[in-house]
């Protein structure tokens, strides 16, 4: 919430009045102006708020005609609030970078664990793309990536990691390496469905007219439960075994929807 404006000088202390409206106080935060609007944001993106706002879970029977109109993925519902009332409303995810975007009269699928928050101008439907959502129409929405974005026009292959969404192109197809088919490696996925974990094995590939959205890794953002107390001292209910946010961990047989499959978007 604080940046360095010179070198010794000691931190920026922001107020409402000094906070920037729908726009980023750095690389890291986003701040929501809020005047009687209403925002959708994911679950545990908002660090903190000035004013008078108020945060509705998807489904709560005053929020029926505005997720009737602008929220159709129920298999997200549970992941994400309405925040609506007066206010500025900061918003970050673990330190990676966060930027704004803008949609005019377009469509943008983006995997599901980076986006944020949008305006409720935008309908968000859920992709074809296992992992993906895609947004439509006209309005502001937020997301956060792994290193900075950067834009990209097809024909293209991708890593599947460093993709962070496409614009006003098609769907992307697989693409194997021959090697990669033919040789090992490829047996021992067919076989265990273990490998193909390079970018140089497997890609996505775009062909057509859009824009490709990249982050500048190929480390995808780790994966983290919403809505859920974190198991750690300090936080009522957490860091303790039984804990109302406690969750048992389930190994992973190989072949399963796992690390590797969400990778892939399968």
């Amino acid at each position: 919430m604080s940046t360095y404006a010179t070198p010794g000088a000691g931190p920026v202390v922001h107020d409402p009045a000094t906070l920037p409206a729908d726009d980023n106080v750095n690389a890291y935060t986003f701040c929501v102006e809020l005047k009687g609007s209403q925002w959708f944001l994911q679950k545990g993106k908002m660090i903190a708020y000035y004013g008078s706002i108020d945060f509705n879970g998807i489904g709560h029977g005053p929020l029926d005609r505005l997720v009737r109109t602008s929220f159709h993925s129920p298999l997200h519902a549970s992941d994400w609030v309405v925040a609506e009332g007066s206010g500025k409303m900061l918003l970050a995810d673990r330190a990676f970078d966060v930027n704004s975007f803008d949609l005019d009269d377009g469509n943008l699928t983006i995997r599901s664990g980076n986006l944020l928050a949008f305006q409720p101008s935008l309908a968000l439907k859920q992709s074809i793309v296992p992992g993906f959502l895609t947004l439509i129409g006209t309005g502001k929405f937020v997301a956060a990536s792994n290193g900075p974005v950067v834009f990209m026009e097809p024909p293209i292959r991708v890593d599947p990691q460093a993709l962070v969404g496409w614009a006003d192109c098609p769907s992307p197809c697989h693409h194997y390496d021959h090697g990669y088919m033919t040789g090992v490696l490829g047996g021992l996925r067919a076989l265990t469905g273990i490998g193909g974990a390079s970018g140089e094995e497997h890609q996505f590939e775009f062909a057509g007219a859009g824009t490709v959205l990249l982050q500048s890794t190929e480390q995808l953002m780790a994966e983290q439960a919403v809505g859920a107390l974190p198991q750690q001292a300090g936080v009522p209910g957490g860091g303790t075994s039984g804990g109302h946010g406690s969750q048992a961990g389930t190994p992973r047989l190989p072949g399963q929807l796992g690390d590797l499959q969400r990778r892939f978007g399968l």
